[in-house]
């Protein structure tokens, strides 16, 4: 069926679809100088859905290639669409956005995925699925098709995360190869321009309350004959940035309460002065990191409560009950209330020390120093109770009827 010449497969111009004929399936491919492969990919791709008897397009969503990629594309009768901005994710999204189908199924051009299997992804999302993912773990990766590095390492890592922090049973987040609704792709509202862009539809998709699948795929080894696009160390840290950035429960929450907790604790126990405990003797400077840890540890969960409210906002499918206490319990009234408190108990606690080093001139404070600390630090809070109220009260109040 096919020939070589020049380390270039050309195959036979494959099915156009008649004008104004309903598509069901899209398989979107990003392209960078892939003429080694492409035309394999397309030629699977259309066979496939040929035994299917479906409807459908090859569309190639090409990212600057300077090689004869649109050439080949076009001669085999897929769609070729022009993203300027460079990102495999950016890539991604132009070709999805000019895609016809219901179903969209995207996947690599290097033939590492094959093209030939994806009949189980199109049947998945006819079950229901919004999103289906392809698993290499579960398929099986051949010899040679996964760096040792990304195999036991970076992948593992970096899904393991993910699925903590997203709460989604998925085994596999950077599989290339997945399927998806265009209505569950709108819904995604997904953004990144880069490799993270794998990660943030996982994110998105569970964000958005979306159902999510997936599938054993078997990795082969690509065979374009140079190396990948994907650069570990800088793609990688881009997938965990973005994780961080969208799971406030254990990048901001869990960590602020915890350390505001143990500042607190360490603060009511040495208010009055040093204490022994458990045969250790704790001072002054325990009670500095306390207040240290108490201030830092408010400050991420306040962090934690914002960006909790913006994903609701964002992200109308999300879950948190964080986000729904902030958008009908919330007070603006009641948050200055119990910041100006705070801050007239330290100011109190405070002056009174201030009155008794005038009342007694050349006199030794040291036995109001714990108490000086803890005073200082509830003013501390208290500004920033007061402070962050406003700031909350200006991201939720446009929400609210009659604000």
């Amino acid at each position: 069926m096919a020939t070589v010449s020049s380390n270039i497969v050309r195959l036979p111009e494959g099915p156009r679809t008649a004008p104004g004929e309903a598509i069901l399936v899209s398989a979107v491919i990003p392209c960078l100088n892939e003429e080694r492969t492409l035309a394999l990919c397309i030629a699977k791709a259309q066979a496939t859905f040929r035994a299917m008897g479906v409807v459908a397009e090859v569309v190639i969503a090409d990212n600057g290639s300077t090689d004869r990629s649109t050439d080949i594309a076009r001669a085999m009768g897929a769609r070729v669409v022009v993203e300027p901005r460079k990102g495999y994710g950016a890539a991604l999204q132009r070709g999805i956005q000019e895609a016809r189908g219901d179903i969209i199924i995207m996947g690599d051009a290097d033939d590492s995925y094959d093209w030939s299997a994806i009949e189980p992804f199109v049947r998945k999302v006819q079950e229901g699925y919004d999103l289906v993912m392809g698993n290499r773990f579960l398929g099986g990766i051949m010899p040679g098709a996964m760096p040792h590095l990304h195999r036991y390492l970076g992948n593992p890592v970096l899904s393991w995360i993910a699925r903590r922090s997203f709460g989604v049973p998925i085994g596999d987040f950077h599989c290339g190869m997945r399927a998806f609704t265009r209505s569950a792709f709108k819904r995604m509202l997904l953004q990144t321009p880069g490799m993270e862009f794998a990660t943030e539809m996982v994110a998105n998709a569970a964000h958005q309350g979306l159902s999510i699948g997936e599938i054993p795929i078997v990795l082969h080894p690509d065979k374009r004959g140079r190396p990948p696009h994907l650069r570990s160390f800088r793609d990688g840290w881009r997938h965990l940035r973005f994780i961080l950035t969208y799971a406030p429960d254990y990048t901001f929450l869990a960590p602020g309460i915890l350390m505001m907790a143990a500042g607190l604790i360490l603060q009511a126990v040495l208010v009055s002065g040093p204490a022994v405990v458990g045969g250790f003797y704790l001072g002054i400077h325990f009670l500095a990191l306390g207040c240290l840890l108490a201030l830092a540890g408010f400050n991420l969960f306040n962090l934690g409560v914002f960006a909790k409210t913006l994903l609701a906002q964002r992200y109308d499918g999300f879950r948190s009950r964080t986000a729904r206490w902030v958008q009908q319990r919330f007070s603006l009234d009641a948050g200055l209330i119990v910041g100006a408190v705070l801050m007239l108990a330290g100011i109190c606690v405070d002056g009174g020390i201030l009155y008794h080093w005038l009342m007694n001139p050349g006199t030794p404070m040291n036995d109001t120093v714990h108490l000086a600390f803890v005073g200082t630090s509830a003013v501390a809070l208290g500004i920033n109770i007061v402070v962050s109220s406003l700031l909350l009260n200006l991201i939720v109040s446009r929400n609210r009827p009659g604000e």
